[in-house]
């Protein structure tokens, strides 16, 4: 099974590259924004946990991601494998992300970053709040999962160096650039 985490702050193009992985590998893609989006849509239990998280610009609390990853992993059934876009954030979530594979005999393959500079985030979050009317991607709150990003989620790259899974990608630039970039590191891995 091949296991690819995108990885990046928010605004960096992972929703878009992972959907592209996905199609090109055969591979399921799991967004924990997407749920959490949907669930909200559908104001389930779920989605009325996260809302006010999400609105905020916070993570949500560990043991609830596992329990919705742990429930999607069973929902996708056999897959070759999958793209987990947003998922693993922080260190505990990345080592209760290696025991839930290991379950199952399986690992991390790759962990790919896109790179791109806060002001670049700043600017594509606050655009596509005016075109999908996201209330999410307010300024100060984006400035805020920034914050969240670099002070929880960066110690992933130290992770991920360390069992030498760890590739970083520009993220800026066209769609199909960038798209191009991550297949040869994908085809690379599968070598």
């Amino acid at each position: 099974m091949f296991n690819l985490i995108l990885f990046g702050p928010p605004g960096s193009g992972k929703g878009t590259q992972s959907t592209r992985i996905a199609e090109k590998y055969h591979l399921v893609h799991l967004s924990t924004g997407d749920i959490f989006r949907k669930e909200i849509r559908n104001k389930s239990i779920l989605g009325l946990k996260v809302r006010s998280i999400i609105e905020k610009g916070e993570l949500v609390p560990d043991d609830l991601l596992l329990e919705i990853l742990r429930s999607a992993f069973r929902q996708a059934g056999n897959p070759r494998g999958f793209v987990l876009d947003g998922y693993p954030r922080t260190i505990r979530q990345a080592e209760d992300l290696d025991k839930l594979l290991k379950e199952t005999g399986n690992q991390v393959s790759i962990v790919l970053s896109l790179d791109v500079d806060e002001e670049e985030v700043i600017k594509r979050l606050l655009k596509r709040a005016q075109l999908e009317g996201r209330k999410d991607d307010t300024e100060e709150v984006i400035r805020n999962r920034m914050k969240v990003y670099h002070s929880q989620t960066h110690p992933l790259v130290e992770y991920y160096n360390k069992q030498k899974k760890f590739k970083s990608l520009t993220g800026v630039g066209s769609v199909d650039d960038i798209f191009r970039g991550i297949c040869k590191v994908i085809d690379l891995t599968l070598d």
